[in-house]
């Protein structure tokens, strides 16, 4: 029998296999067959700052839009404050007390002032960690990337200042140099990161000539770029290495934890093969272990990334030379019709 117990931001998981935020965590049913499943922990679905202005404005001019009817009337309707996170937060402490293991919140806030408001508010509802959505839309030529780095760090300070909770950082893929953006945010403390985060692509209707929101669900092929950065950052920094985008199959999970990862996110195979395939990732896993005679997931946990390869280019090899060389390899398999 093989043992699957890992850790992540110091919390003992019985197994490597993370539900990742998604609308699905939001119900309670789910969530429950989630750890029925197998799951060892959840990350619950994102406060958008962002959002919760949006609807607040919406709400303002819904109530506004009547307001001077007539002479009369002065107000048809009462004022109403919005009820700003409040719901979410509500929503997330039910789905800490309704099952056992570690739930994870995770945040995207907009100003420095907010990402302190809302950490403090979420580590209010007990969950086990939280997670910071770093990402960054460029909408202008001034912005300096630097800069933006730079923010992201100062929150980060702030935040470890005030709140006691482990913290991980999901990371978008698009900095110039990842690697050293991790080395800085682990040197503050921060206690794992999430490679990577899938962002949101806006998408044409040639049709209808309008711009439409795609369901942008992963592909198993979409996983190689986490396996390149876990497999270059581990054994480098002290923070937790979670794989996410494009795991689909226990194949998948043991890829990621041989390049070094020390867990995973699932959200796309759930969405596509229910909740209960979570069952058969672990099931695959096992059998994958069992083959290769190992107990324990430390047994093989970067065996291939790159601290323990010989050859130093595998994952810092960026062009194709090497394909191109061996074209007579790619012919055989893929034959010009």
């Amino acid at each position: 029998m093989v043992d699957l117990k890992t850790k992540y931001l110091g919390i003992e998981l019985k197994n490597p296999v993370i539900v990742g935020a998604s609308n699905l965590v939001t119900k309670l049913d789910s969530v429950k067959r989630a750890e029925q499943a197998g799951a060892a922990a959840i990350v619950y679905k994102s406060l958008f700052e962002e959002q919760i202005q949006l609807e607040s404005a919406q709400m303002d001019d819904e109530l506004e839009e009547y307001n001077e009817r007539n002479a009369e009337m002065v107000k048809l309707f009462p004022t109403i404050e919005h009820a700003g996170p409040e719901e979410h937060l509500v929503n997330l402490r039910r789905v800490k007390e309704s099952v056992k293991i570690p739930v994870i919140a995770s945040l995207n806030a907009i100003y420095s002032e907010s990402w302190i408001e809302y950490a403090k508010l979420l580590q209010n509802t007990g969950v086990d960690a939280l997670e910071f959505n770093f990402f960054y839309v460029p909408r202008d030529a001034e912005a300096d990337g630097r800069d933006v780095k730079n923010q992201q760090l100062e929150i980060l300070k702030a935040v470890k200042s005030q709140v006691k909770l482990p913290i991980s950082v999901k990371l978008s893929p698009f900095y110039a140099n990842p690697l050293n953006v991790v080395a800085q945010m682990d040197k503050l403390g921060v206690n794992g990161f999430v490679l990577f985060n899938r962002l949101f692509q806006p998408d044409i209707d040639i049709d209808k000539q309008e711009h439409f929101s795609p369901f942008n669900l992963s592909n198993p092929e979409d996983n190689k770029l986490s396996l390149r950065f876990a497999g270059l950052l581990y054994g480098t920094i002290n923070g937790s290495i979670c794989a996410n985008t494009g795991i689909y199959s226990g194949s998948d999970v043991a890829k990621m934890i041989l390049a070094g990862a020390d867990c995973v996110q699932v959200v796309s195979t759930i969405y596509k093969n229910k909740i209960e395939h979570i069952s058969t990732i672990l099931k695959e896993l096992e059998s994958w272990m069992e083959s290769k005679s190992y107990k324990k997931l430390d047994d093989f946990r970067g065996k291939l990334s790159n601290k323990n390869l010989n050859d130093p280019f595998v994952y810092k090899r960026a062009q194709y030379i090497d394909l191109l060389l061996k074209s007579d390899q790619i012919i055989k398999k893929y034959p010009v019709v």
